[in-house]
């Protein structure tokens, strides 16, 4: 994975600063924070409650928001890490209007008949990065 400058931290910060906000409450119920290639990841209680409640057709094992990444745990972040990054990419070309592209995206391939999540363009994308990288 490439180094990531500091000018793609800036561009994604408006969604970073969404997933740190959401770092106190991890923290406070025992959750665990590590910095891993560039992304503060983050499990526990709380993270694995989070994505409990994300609306997809599937239960959520993890969650990128600019370069933090929730995990419903340690297991979940090793299996999901390479589909991950390629998302924590995408927030770095998209910056803040990533996760309105993110939701036309879904809104799209729902409107067109299809999975809203798997024919999601963004997810489309990283899960074939992952089939290449695993």
């Amino acid at each position: 994975m490439k180094f990531t400058t500091p000018l793609r931290y800036v561009w994604a910060f408006p969604n970073t600063a969404i997933g740190l906000l959401l770092l106190f409450p991890v923290l406070v119920s025992g959750g665990r924070v590590r910095w891993v290639q560039g992304v503060l990841e983050i499990t526990g209680r709380s993270a694995a409650r989070l994505l409990k409640h994300i609306p997809f057709s599937e239960a959520v094992a993890a969650l990128t928001l600019g370069h933090v990444v929730f995990g419903v745990d340690e297991e979940a972040l090793e299996w999901w890490r390479s589909h991950e990054l390629m998302h924590v990419r995408q927030y770095e070309r998209w910056g803040p209007f990533f996760i309105p592209a993110y939701l036309f995206s879904s809104l799209a391939a729902r409107l067109k008949g299809k999975d809203s999540y798997l024919d999601n363009r963004f997810e489309s994308e990283a899960f074939s990065h992952q089939r290449r990288v695993n």
